[in-house]
């Protein structure tokens, strides 16, 4: 048998980090596989999905660098200035563990949020098992989900409402799929770009419309005959947010998804937003609303995600598996030509 190169054996033994390191700008560093701790683990990753949002935010310097990179993540520390690593959807297996941890954790395959890395160290308590029946790739969409029941319970749609969801990148789509679950009496979305707006209408939107230069509501009301009950803002563009709510009907609710960076947003109240009382609410991840504490936990939410990625066929999602090694590559693609891309994920064969 012919023995494996010098070259290649060093290669196989190096941990690879993405790093953004300047705008538009994407490397992969190389460092020795950690050990680890009496109370760590280390994780080898299989896939991990980019956030195109937050991530794009980033790759373009639009992301605020003095804002702290998620307080609800160990593995994001420090602020969003150059350089960092990020990212926060990692999947793979346990392939050694310290001293004061289970045996039982080898070889379990995990969830992390944690930055895209071959491999990396974790307490017990940052991972994630991921079930026996969800993919690997589709338990890489597990952050996207979980965004996507926030959404639900912070939005509340009720029986024969009507709901339209702006933004059909992957947590749009995400949420329109949960979104085509409940009892709304009608369900629309908008996008830009033709194969989103054609995945929408699998996931159960009773319509998928493009975004049109003429009064945003004219379009909308023809399908709906009225404003929506629910608007969901999930563009990233911060124009579309005086869409949204010139589309949301009286007392109606504004759902903000969206993260807008450093991008400013300017909006026209002088209208009609007052007097007909609509409700502008923000929606983050990161947090569970007060109102709903109570009764949902961070587990609860895993839960219910892990079962709505169980029932959605989101194979169509994943359009695109690059391996870390042309990251700077799958940027560039979101970037560019984002009509083409739907769902990368970053392979570590």
């Amino acid at each position: 048998m012919d023995e494996e190169p010098a070259d290649e054996r060093r290669e196989s033994m190096t941990a690879r980090t993405v790093m953004f390191t300047g705008p538009r700008s994407v490397t992969v560093e190389r460092s020795p596989i950690p050990e680890p701790g009496p109370n760590e683990v280390l994780v080898e990753t299989a896939v991990s999905a980019i956030s195109s949002g937050t991530e794009g935010l980033l790759y373009r310097d639009e992301a605020p660098t003095e804002l702290t990179a998620d307080e609800s993540i160990d593995a994001l520390d420090g602020d969003l200035s150059y350089p960092i690593a990020y990212g926060y959807a990692a999947v793979g297996h346990v392939r050694s563990v310290g001293a004061d941890i289970d045996s039982e954790w080898l070889d379990r395959r995990v969830f992390a949020y944690n930055p895209h890395e071959s491999h990396f160290l974790a307490t017990a308590a940052d991972l994630v098992p991921v079930p026996d029946n969800i993919s690997t790739s589709n338990a890489a969409l597990l952050a996207n989900m979980e965004t996507a029941v926030t959404f639900l319970l912070d939005g509340e749609p009720l029986l024969g409402e009507r709901a339209v969801v702006l933004g059909q990148g992957v947590v749009g789509l995400l949420t329109t799929g949960l979104l085509a679950r409940t009892p709304l009496e009608t369900l629309v979305t908008v996008d830009q770009h033709q194969n989103r707006r054609r995945l929408a209408e699998q996931l159960g939107a009773d319509r998928s419309i493009a975004p049109t230069d003429d009064e945003p509501t004219a379009a909308l009301e023809t399908i709906m005959d009225d404003r929506a009950d629910l608007t969901y803002e999930l563009t990233g563009c911060p124009d579309a947010l005086d869409n949204a709510i010139s589309m949301t009907s009286y007392a109606g609710r504004v759902i903000v998804g969206s993260w807008y960076g450093r991008k400013p947003v300017s909006l026209d109240l002088g209208g009609r937003f007052h007097r007909d009382r609509i409700d502008v609410r923000a929606s983050q991840v990161s947090t569970i609303a007060p109102r709903h504490r109570g009764r949902f936990t961070r587990e609860r939410r895993h839960e219910i995600a892990w079962r709505r990625l169980e029932q959605l066929d989101l194979e169509a999602l994943l359009t695109h598996r690059i391996p870390v090694e042309q990251a700077s590559e799958a940027y560039r693609l979101l970037d560019e030509r984002p009509s083409e891309a739907v769902q990368v994920l970053l392979t570590y064969d």
